[in-house]
């Protein structure tokens, strides 16, 4: 494998910039294309038990939670996509071996029903052989911990919002490597030199905005995840 080294993770894909459906293979495709070092995506569960790859918990209208996948083929992303499956996905991001595939977690109705997802998610992971392109993130401590239960070799990074943060001391306890924190977290406290310290990654999320990129540079963050992966590329090329 001879992944990307630098530090931009498309949020969704990158599908800001070409008018392309976030969590699309057309997203996914132009972040390999532009060589981000990770596309970032979401995956929930439906009704019939397949995981498909959406943001919202809903798709056009329709509870993915309660809708067979062939009921949620009945309808198409803008560009004539179906709502992919993880299988799709992850199929299209295994014909390349330099972006990396962060996949997140959704939070579920219930906890039991972020498990289900956590262990059919690392079961596809598993059939297709695709541990070495996956990374995990999510909201749910509890999704990565069962992430690391069944594969203690998998990178993980717990998303935080503002107030929902832990020290990353607490992370480096439980084997999970990075914190993958909203940006503003960052600008009070010294996260960058106790993570890196511990021999942890810090990433920001979701960071658009030049001025904001710029000055998490000068604290040598690991990784931003933004919807501007062309400006952050830009950024670091003239660094």
């Amino acid at each position: 494998m001879n992944w990307n080294k630098n530090k931009v993770i498309a949020h969704r894909g990158a599908f800001k910039k070409n008018g392309f459906p976030e969590n699309s293979i057309a997203s996914l495709k132009e972040a390999i294309r532009l060589k981000c070092y990770g596309s970032e995506f979401d995956v929930h569960l439906t009704k019939d038990n397949r995981i498909v790859v959406n943001h919202d918990d809903d798709f056009q209208g329709m509870p993915i939670a309660i809708t067979t996948y062939e009921e949620l083929r009945q309808k198409m992303l803008p560009n004539g996509e179906y709502l992919p499956t993880l299988e799709n996905y992850l199929s299209e991001g295994m014909k390349q071996d330099h972006t990396k595939l962060i996949l997140e977690i959704k939070v579920q109705s219930n906890f039991q029903a972020t498990l289900k997802l956590t262990d059919a998610v690392l079961e596809m992971v598993k059939r297709l052989k695709a541990g070495a392109w996956v990374e995990y993130i999510s909201f749910s401590y509890e999704a990565l911990l069962r992430v690391l239960a069944n594969d203690p070799d998998a990178k993980t990074a717990f998303l935080a919002e503002i107030d929902d943060e832990l020290p990353v001391e607490t992370l480096n306890r439980d084997h999970i490597q990075q914190a993958d924190y909203d940006f503003n977290i960052y600008r009070t406290g010294n996260w960058f030199n106790r993570a890196h310290q511990l021999g942890m990654t810090i990433n920001a999320w979701t960071v658009n905005d030049k001025k904001d990129m710029l000055a998490l540079l000068e604290n040598n963050i690991d990784f931003i995840t933004t919807n501007e992966p062309e400006l952050l590329l830009e950024l670091l090329k003239n660094r």
